[in-house]
């Protein structure tokens, strides 16, 4: 060592400035990402599986589904991450302020230097962390009006079918339909569902929905009422009917549902969301339908006394229709007046009519003398007489006489008759029409015509009047 050098020293204890290897020196230095690596992988393969019951605080649920938190105690906390696939799977809701226990592992997070667990599953510890969730859910959603009275539907009368949400195979759904059998036959539709367990509340929500939406002229008949239904059981054995998709399913119903999930002292979110709540499935089951024995009985009983009361409504109208024609005068005394009066007005009207026939005689004697048919017959000679002597007048002044005694009439190119030599000779081409047909002719100032052929017409059609002689 040289005194000289003011970084050399012979006391390891002593700081140095320079970081150098020294002889016998094992210990080589690592890197940061080297010593969290290391560190993560003790920590995994000494706690690959932990339980750890703690309370919830900073809860968070991320974009991507992922939820993060912090689970605490009096002396420590410890921070918790769960994937989204664990977080489908959850039969509750997290919160703050909820005891959980949570399985899962620990590991390392290099990024903060910090550790977690890596949540797989997450409960809540005992009944009364379970009653605790189970009030602040049943409060958040009665302040949203889900419970409430107004929101409630009135069950049918007599429903024609009935869906039925619960286990295929359980004793439930045997004990309503044997009951519905005792009481009122009726057609029931069985929604199979899981009633516990993991997925079993996503199941009864879509069932409830799925009710609901059924159309009213499907191919399967949507029910008039929907049971809900399950047997008892513990606490954790009903949460699914707590579920915060169960109740909105139920709440939302368009069907009147009844709830009849576990015993009559066991309760459920489900229970107060519905539109009924019945203590037992079996019970719900004599709540849908009356007893149809009984049913006929009161139909009996409703017709027997609507027939006594219209008998009796008849009798009391018999009596008082009798009594008020003990008040009213007889009908042939209030018939009387008149019937005199119509006897009077009837021989009245058989002389009015008798003097006015005799009128009329005298007025129409002198008419009917003149339509005597003698003297008809002698207007019909002499009428006959003047339509011959018309008629010969008629023939004699027809254009077409004269033609018969060797006239002939003179046309021009239309057909119009010429009457003057100036007319004749502006016309030029004429025709000479005769009794037995036409000769066309020109017309050349004073010069005598050239002669033309004769061109037979067609005879004229008879017209049927007083010309045609």
């Amino acid at each position: 060592m040289s005194a000289n050098d003011p970084f050399e020293t012979a006391d390891p204890q002593v700081a140095r400035l320079l970081a150098e290897e020294r002889p016998g020196d094992n210990a080589q230095p690592m890197s940061v990402s080297e010593l969290s690596f290391a560190l993560k992988r003790t920590v995994e393969d000494r706690f690959g599986h932990v339980r750890v019951r703690g309370e919830i605080s900073g809860f968070k649920r991320a974009a991507s589904g992922h939820i993060y938190f912090s689970m605490k105690d009096d002396n420590a906390r410890l921070d918790a991450v769960m994937w989204k696939g664990g977080v489908a799977r959850l039969p509750f809701a997290p919160e703050d302020g909820l005891e959980v226990v949570a399985t899962g592992k620990l590991t390392t997070y290099a990024g903060r230097s910090n550790y977690q667990i890596v949540v797989e599953s997450l409960e809540v510890a005992g009944e009364g962390a379970m009653m605790l969730l189970f009030e602040k859910l049943k409060a958040r959603l009665a302040a949203e009006g889900l419970f409430a009275e107004d929101r409630k539907k009135k069950l049918p009368a007599l429903p024609r079918t009935i869906g039925v949400v619960t286990s295929p195979t359980g004793a439930v759904i045997r004990d309503i339909l044997h009951r519905l059998a005792d009481r009122f036959p009726t057609h029931v539709i069985v929604w199979p569902v899981l009633v516990q367990g993991e997925g079993s509340a996503a199941q009864i929500a879509r069932a409830v929905t799925g009710f609901s939406n059924m159309p009213d002229d499907g191919s399967v008949r949507r029910p008039d009422l929907v049971i809900v239904a399950r047997g008892g059981g513990s606490i954790e054995d009903l949460w699914a009917f707590n579920d915060e998709s169960v109740v909105r399913a139920v709440a939302n119903c368009t069907i009147p549902i009844i709830s009849a999930v576990g015993h009559e002292t066991d309760t459920t979110l489900c229970d107060f969301a519905a539109d009924l709540r019945a203590p037992t499935p079996t019970a719900a089951a004599e709540i849908a339908v009356p007893v149809r024995s009984e049913l006929i009985q009161r139909v009996g009983q409703f017709g027997l006394r609507m027939s006594n009361c219209v008998r009796k409504q008849v009798d009391l109208a018999a009596e008082r229709l009798q009594a008020q024609r003990r008040l009213m005068p007889r009908l042939a005394d209030l018939a009387a007046p008149h019937q005199q009066r119509t006897d009077d007005l009837a021989e009245r009207l058989r002389q009015s009519l008798r003097t006015r026939v005799g009128r009329a005689e005298i007025a129409y004697s002198g008419p009917a003398m003149m339509l005597h048919p003698r003297l008809l017959s002698r207007r019909v000679e002499q009428g006959q007489q003047r339509l011959d002597a018309l008629t010969r007048l008629a023939g004699s002044l027809h254009p077409e006489a004269p033609l018969k005694r060797g006239f002939a009439r003179v046309t021009d190119a239309e057909g119009k008759t010429i009457m003057t030599r100036e007319a004749a000779v502006k016309a030029g081409d004429v025709t000479l029409r005769f009794a037995d047909g036409e000769v066309g002719s020109t017309v050349q100032g004073g010069a005598a015509p050239r002669p033309a052929l004769l061109k037979p017409t067609k005879p004229a059609v008879n017209q049927g009047n007083l010309f045609d002689g």
